[in-house]
């Protein structure tokens, strides 16, 4: 081998040294009926107008003119299919652990698989399968928890062995292999034939596809698209849809009104080689090898191969506009580990030749996930775009979602993982952009276990007292790009094995987070959750109150001070938002969010409300600091600091006060803990915040306070079966699946949005119920725990999967969360969860293929745990419900 690679060296030197080496391979380009020459002259107006011709522009494309829209115009800068998707690798590959990209990429792959006998144009599919190896076993355990999903989805897929590895792909090296995942139906396309195809059937739907026109940009009026105009003249149109790629970022900034595209491009190398003196076979499965970070499949008799280097170069931050992408630089020095890990996976290329390395820009997005959906601040300014080198898995089924977003208002899965306004214009820097794709790039195969966090683009937003929760012994996550405390390191521990501690198992942090919890239920804890998106909504008139009314479910005509938990819905009875709102006044209320409700919520809000100067919305996040006492002892230490009286009579649960806390006056306090246990909330004026910090700390010192973090907080709130939006509640997901009836009042006197869908599952039962599940057979110490996404299963039957888990430090055990289906054994097809329904089965909890038995309720248990009891006393079934 290491001949090999000397010759390898050699040949590639060489190559190096000769510039006329350095050409691109003219890929044969399929003639296309698609487009037709230039003078044609652009239409005045369209309902839709799509930017760019790659595989997602063409994709939408062809999914809006299947839904029946006609009125469609596609513009491509340069040639259709000639910007990345020319040079993408070809691999469809379903092995996503992410939900909603599994599933687009399941759908892209059946699509490509019949697109050539719809339209007549090669798309060179054949399903190879495709081989995920693992070298460690916590790599083994993460492909293990992806071949569940796949498997209960009705994706074949199995865990193999090295052995097997090497029947089914003679030339692999398996000695340092421990295992792999097998995924028989996985896919290679031409992926530029791909979009050429749905470019011609689109076209054949009528719509009109005009190459080498530019976009200029976008017309924007009173907050909705009305035209685009272009090199070639103005289209005016209802939609725009953004599917230029790398250069969307660009595209989104070059109107009046900016829209905020957090995509940036990198340089992706892969290489291509001369058929062997064997050729390969072109159904030899695809190989990932992730620990070796290089993917390898067949190529014309010869091999492709590329990776995901642990040193990226970014592209393009300055921004530069080119039309079609050339092959940019070769850099052999920079693809050395690559072709090392490639030369180590397959010794046997003896008789490599060289053709070519191609390096061609990829886009990537802040968290690695695609982007789409509609701009928060556009009406009808849609994006695709940021597929992280997956764009021909993601096709398909992106383009699926996309136009079934534009045609009904919103797409049939739930894709708020992948939304646009799950960003802020903060992640719109291009320094941050630059530095947190270098990190994104290698993330795509380093091996990413529960919990892990981001290293780049920290410290954005912080709340005023991050200095001195860090001085503690503060350890950070970060959500919407807020610092967030997960726990606090008590003085003299191993700060670096916390820092690096990284299992599918039982964590490093188990008991720091048991101790805070402890506190949280025996004396008191503070927790920083300035986070929480924070708004008002005020009126001189009935019109806050009115609108409000509207929009959320439950009744907050209640009297001035009091809390109202509610859900905000979808016409179908979904949450967009779960919210505290606060009535401050007759006319003013104060709504409290998730942190990544931020953009999402003050877009629906904006969108619903009623355009009225005498109706105010004001995002007030940055104005406060929020404090959350959590324990029974909070009440001592407010009413010393308040000279005021905070047991239940005087201040009783889901109320709101202005009081003064030390010398600082105008705190809101809300007898709310969004955990279940007694306390209270306060909300700090910023200016106040260090000081109501150190008055709460110093006065609690003797009932025995201590800060504590959000690992605690979920702990508490899953074992008393809260459900959190964003991670259990999503906009597919009602009250009524999820036990929230009491926080709907269908007879408040005034029609709600999701009122009707409401009404039609009370009447007649819900398909889904939310379920809390405890293991019974699980061994915290010694077993794989559950986070969430695992699959549920009833009497031997996959009924649905979890949405998140925590340990539960009361019981002693696993708590699980997450819906329960009924499906009809012979058809399939949903059926009616009821409440005996859950209560008669038999169930088990899959983790990484392992199952383990689990007790399913429908009720919290008692939160009168007045006693800690070993597991062996508890006797489930004895707990009262709460």
């Amino acid at each position: 081998a290491a001949g090999m690679f000397l010759r390898l060296l050699s040949d590639i030197q060489w190559r190096a040294a000769h510039p006329k080496w350095r050409r691109m391979t003219r890929s044969q380009r399929s003639t296309s009926t698609t487009a037709e020459p230039h003078p044609v002259s652009l239409p005045a107006q369209a309902q839709v107008v799509i930017c760019g011709g790659g595989i997602m522009g063409t994709s939408v494309a062809y999914h809006l003119s299947k839904m029946g829209f006609k009125d469609i115009v596609l513009l491509e800068q340069g040639r259709l299919a000639a910007g990345t998707t020319r040079f993408c690798a070809g691999i469809v590959s379903t092995a996503r652990p992410v939900s909603i990209e599994l599933k687009m990429a399941h759908y892209s792959n059946k699509l490509y698989q019949q697109l050539e006998q719809e339209t007549g144009v090669q798309t060179g599919y054949m399903k190879t399968g495709s081989i995920s190896l693992a070298q460690t076993q916590d790599r083994l355990i993460s492909l293990k928890r992806i071949a569940s999903s796949l498997n209960v989805m009705g994706i074949p897929c199995e865990i193999i062995s090295p052995k097997k590895v090497l029947q089914l792909h003679p030339l692999i090296n398996i000695h340092d292999l421990v295992g792999a995942m097998y995924v028989p139906e996985d896919a290679l396309v031409s992926s530029a034939n791909v979009s050429l195809a749905l470019a011609t059937a689109a076209s054949r739907n009528g719509v009109q596809i005009h190459e080498r026109t530019s976009v200029s940009h976008v017309t924007i009026q009173k907050g909705r698209v009305t035209g685009v105009e272009t090199d070639r003249g103005r289209i005016q149109c209802e939609y725009f849809v953004n599917c230029a790629g790398q250069w969307a970022y660009e595209l989104g900034h070059s109107g009046e009104e900016p829209i905020h595209i957090p995509v940036h491009a990198c340089e992706h190398f892969y290489l291509l080689t001369h058929p062997l003196q064997e050729p390969l076979s072109s159904s030899l499965p695809t190989i990932v090898d992730p620990d070796g970070r290089i993917y390898i499949r067949n190529w014309q008799g010869g091999i492709l191969s590329g990776g995901f280097e642990k040193n990226p170069k970014p592209l393009f931050t300055e921004g530069r506009n080119q039309l079609e992408i050339q092959n940019l630089q070769e850099d052999w020095d920079h693809f050395g580990p690559l072709l090392s890990a490639l030369l180590r996976r397959m010794p046997g290329l003896e008789a490599l030749q060289i053709m070519q390395l191609v390096n061609c820009p990829e886009s990537f997005t802040p968290d690695m996930r695609c982007i789409m959906g509609e701009s928060p601040t556009a009406r009808g300014y849609f994006v695709l775009a940021g597929m992280n080198s997956a764009g021909i898995s993601y096709g398909g089924g992106a383009g699926k979602y996309l136009a079934e977003w534009i045609v009904n208002g919103y797409p049939s899965e739930n894709v708020w993982p992948l939304d646009l306004k799950r960003f802020g214009t903060l992640q719109s820097s291009r320094t941050f952009l630059r530095h947190r794709v270098m990190e994104v790039m290698p993330l795509m195969y380093d091996l990413k276990v529960p919990r892990w966090d981001f290293q780049t683009g920290r410290q954005l937003r912080t709340s005023p007292l991050y200095d001195r929760l860090d001085a503690q012994g503060a350890r950070w996550m970060e959500k919407h790009g807020f610092e967030r405390v997960k726990y606090f390191v008590p003085p003299g521990s191993d700060l670096l094995d916390l820092d690096h501690s990284k299992t599918f198992y039982k964590p490093d942090w188990f008991d720091i987070v048991g101790s805070e919890v402890k506190c949280c239920k025996e004396a008191v804890c503070v927790i920083d959750m300035s986070s929480f998106t924070k708004f008002e909504i005020s009126s001189t008139g009935d019109q806050a109150l009115e609108s409000l009314q509207y929009l959320f479910s439950n009744d907050l005509d209640v009297p001035v001070g009091h809390v109202v938990h509610t859900g905000m819905l979808n016409e179908k009875g979904g949450y967009e938002n779960d919210c505290s709102i606060a009535r401050l006044s007759k006319r003013s209320f104060f709504m409290i969010s998730p942190t990544d409700q931020q953009v999402h919520c003050w877009a629906w809000l904006k969108n619903r409300l009623p355009d009225d100067s005498n109706l105010v919305l004001e995002d007030v996040t940055w104005k406060y600091t929020a404090l959350n006492l959590i324990g029974p002892r909070a009440v001592d230490v407010l009413s010393e600091l308040s000279y005021a009286p905070m047991t239940a009579e005087h201040f009783p649960s889901l109320f709101c006060k202005e009081m003064s806390v030390g010398y600082a006056n105008g705190i809101r306090v809300m007898s709310i803990t969004h955990t279940g246990e007694p306390g209270f909330v306060l909300y700090i004026p910023i200016e106040y915040a260090l000081h109501v910090y150190n008055e709460v700390m110093n006065m609690g010192q003797k009932y025995g306070i201590r800060n504590a973090g959000y690992y605690a907080l979920r702990s508490l709130r899953i074992e008393k079966f809260f459900a959190f939006w964003g991670q259990d509640l999503d906009a597919f997901t009602t009250p009524m699946e999820c036990g929230r009836e009491f926080q709907v009042k269908l007879d408040k006197g005034m029609e709600f949005l999701g009122q009707e869908v409401l009404l039609e599952q009370k009447q007649n039962g819900v398909y889904k119920r939310f379920t809390m599940f405890i293991l019974e057979d699980h061994d915290t110490d010694m077993d794989l725990w559950p986070w969430w996404g695992e699959p549920i299963f009833r009497n031997g039957r996959y009924v649905g999967k979890t949405t998140s888990s925590a340990y539960s430090y009361t019981l002693e055990r696993h708590v699980c969360l997450g819906f329960v289906h009924h499906f009809d054994e012979k058809t399939g097809e949903k059926l009616v969860v009821t409440t005996d329904f859950i209560n008669q089965g038999e169930y088990e909890i899959d983790i990484a293929g392992q199952r383990f038995q689990a007790k399913a309720k429908l009720y919290p248990f008692s939160s009168l745990f007045t006693q800690r009891r070993r597991k062996d006393e508890v006797e489930l079934s004895g707990y009262q419900r709460e």
